[in-house]
């Protein structure tokens, strides 16, 4: 018996107009599988038939992910994330995203009666009915709050505080003067505009006339680097700390600019690297100081989760010099351990420097939004011990006055690659991050980690497929050691749009609900390399690596000196909060929250762009850690298996 039609999947844009040269896909009364043949362009993340829409006579429809990928379902102004093998139900004029952010398209029902009709959609005859537009607002708003009722119900046990916060970052807006006080993503290609809200490319670093940069990285690709910021070449002095081995290195010394000075800093203890990940960029205004975690190579700039922080700081009046604060002693003290070949430059109108570590004791770090925790390798014995690595995040944390909400509360790490981890580390570092004291002087106590960490099923369906796993370099035999299975939490980035993009960035964090009481984000994965391992009965201090992070604090509110900017003509505005400040229990004190927060936007809150979502989901049963040097055969979305196949 053939079955007969009762609606369409009419293509629309993302403003949700009717794309008119795309023809609607007719619906028949049963199933209708949609899928990589009905969108225009060729998507290898659809399957053949990514969804079954099952529709009835009466204009009510079932949709099922049949795909790997998740599919958005959108009912008026909210949108409800489904992925393989959900369902929900849908009714005229909501819209259904194939790929969140792609490949629009509306559910138009045939069934008779205005409350079914919506933007004046064919009838079963092909005749087109117009609608005034009161008809279209009130029989819109119909449609909206029946459908929205639907998809609320099936939200209820995945909202936060309430209210559905899938893509949050579409709100994210951060004013220059509040730029210090956060952090910002990296742009993706690939993604939806909304999901680059705010987010930042490697040339909105290199703004205005810098006379001297300094680059710290790992990994340096020096034609990419010049084509995607050919501001480069125009900067008199350029030197890049970096970890290449010597293979690269030749590479590089090969094809750098002239001006370029290459350094690559002492590892005094095998199977270290230099991780670190910053840039001192100074201007005839002071200096821009930026700490991120991306590689300076392609893939880590456009491909992948990452973050960025930085803040400008001008010149000290040298008639009128003021004390260094925490900021200044972490920044030049850790500068001072990387020991590159000093130079004299020339910069115009300030004079000749010597370039070394003591040349950055010449600003003002007063107004200083975070404090620095970096690594560096060595046995690190007496006052060292806290200076460097989980210690000096420890010691750090112990001067703060916390929220008494942030007792006992758990702690996030997320990071991209895996060290060999016993439980005894796991212990020392847990202890390290539940540090600080509630305002009754209690201490906060210890708080239950959870590995925020990538499936293989995330990782075959994000947007580079398999390959995204070389970045995540992490063998079985660090992965699947037994005790951490307790501690695997699934990579799920709905707020800010990045669940298909694999994370490269590393953050740590101890949080309740949507506030945190701080947040790292850092070069440092979670490694006895990078962290450093107590030994001699807790008394040194063995790191490995060089790393960098910023902490993220909350601080006292007060109104203090201009922020600086080194590339608005000297321009300054109000700014709040103290070099390190750490608040206490009488002053007002900044709150930390997310982008999925739901109390008020007041002046004492700040946004931190987390990329994941809080709290994070434990691992099912099905769910396997992401190792690279597993063998895969089922298809990633490119159709390739893991290892590649030449």
């Amino acid at each position: 018996m053939p079955r007969f039609q009762v609606g369409h999947l009419v293509p629309v844009n993302k403003n949700l107009e009717k794309e008119a040269s795309l023809p609607k896909l007719p619906l028949f009364h049963g199933p209708n599988f949609i899928g990589r043949n009905d969108v225009t362009v060729p998507d290898k993340r659809l399957s053949r038939k990514h969804i079954a829409l099952t529709t009835s006579p009466d204009g009510s429809a079932d949709l099922l992910v049949e795909g790997m990928n998740p599919v958005v379902v959108r009912s008026g102004e909210l949108r409800k994330k489904l992925s393989s093998r959900e369902k929900a139900s849908i009714s005229n004029g909501d819209i259904v995203e194939l790929i969140p952010g792609q490949h629009f398209f509306k559910y138009v029902s045939s069934a008779s009666g205005d409350n079914k009709r919506t933007f004046g959609e064919a009838n079963d005859d092909g005749e087109s009915e117009k609608l005034t537009p009161k008809r279209m607002r009130n029989q819109g708003s119909k449609d909206d709050a029946k459908s929205s009722t639907k998809l609320k119900g099936e939200n209820k046990d995945n909202n936060r505080e309430g209210q559905c916060v899938d893509e949050a970052i579409r709100h994210f807006r951060v004013k220059d003067d509040e730029l210090p006080h956060t952090f910002k993503l990296l742009k993706v290609q690939g993604l939806p505009a909304w999901a680059n809200t705010n987010s930042v490319s490697i040339g909105d670093v290199f703004q205005g006339d810098v006379l001297l940069a300094v680059l710290s990285n790992y990994m340096v690709d020096v034609d990419w680097l010049m084509s995607a910021c050919p501001k480069l070449a125009k900067i008199p002095y350029v030197l890049v700390i970096h970890g290449e081995g010597d293979s690269r290195l030749d590479h590089m010394k090969r094809n750098k600019p002239a001006n370029w000075i290459l350094h690559k800093p002492p590892l005094p203890i095998s199977f270290g690297t230099h991780h670190s990940k910053a840039m001192l960029l100074v201007y005839p205004q002071g200096v821009r100081v930026v700490v991120h975690t991306a590689n300076l190579i392609y893939v880590d700039w456009n491909n992948k989760s990452q973050g960025l922080w930085m803040q400008d700081f001008p010149w000290k009046d040298q008639n009128n010099s003021k004390r260094g604060c925490g900021f200044e002693t972490d920044l030049t003290d850790y500068l001072g351990t990387l020991k590159w070949p000093e130079f004299t430059a020339n910069l115009p109108a300030l004079g000749n420097f010597s370039i070394n570590s003591a040349f950055f004791k010449r600003f003002d770090y007063s107004n200083a939004r975070v404090r620095l925790i970096a690594s560096v390798p060595g046995y690190h014995t007496g006052p060292s011990l806290k200076k460097w690595g989980h210690m000096k995040l420890r010691t750090v944390l112990q001067e703060c006055v916390f929220d008494k909400e942030f007792q006992r509360s758990p702690l996030v790490y997320q990071f991209s690659s895996l060290g060999s981890l016993d439980e005894k580390w796991m212990a020392e570092v847990a202890s390290s991050m539940s540090s600080g004291f509630s305002e009754d002087k209690t201490p906060l106590g210890l708080g239950e980690p959870l590995i925020v960490w990538p499936t293989v099923e995330d990782v075959r369906c994000s947007l580079e497929g398999y390959a995204a796993g070389s970045a995540i370099p992490s063998p079985i035999k660090n992965v699947e050691k037994a005790f951490l299975k307790k501690y695997w939490a699934k990579w799920k980035a709905s707020d800010t749009g990045r669940c298909p993009a694999m994370p490269h960035i590393k953050t740590f964090t101890r949080y309740n609900g949507q506030r945190l009481a701080w947040f790292l984000l850092t070069s440092a994965n979670l490694s006895k390399a990078a962290w450093g391992a107590l030994q001699k009965n807790n008394s040194q201090l063995m790191i490995r690596s060089y790393e960098l992070g910023v902490l993220f604090l909350p601080s006292d509110v007060k109104e203090e000196g201009g922020e600086v900017s080194c590339t608005s003509n000297g321009g300054s505005v109000k700014g709040k909060g103290k070099c390190g400040s750490s608040g206490n229990s009488e002053a007002t004190k900044t709150k930390l929250v997310t982008l999925a927060w739901q109390g008020g936007k007041t002046s004492e809150v700040i946004q931190l762009p987390v990329p994941y979502e809080l709290p994070p989901k434990p691992y099912s049963s099905e769910d396997v850690p992401w190792s690279w040097d597993r063998r895969y055969s089922k298809k990633d979305v490119y159709g390739q298996v893991w290892p590649p196949q030449l």
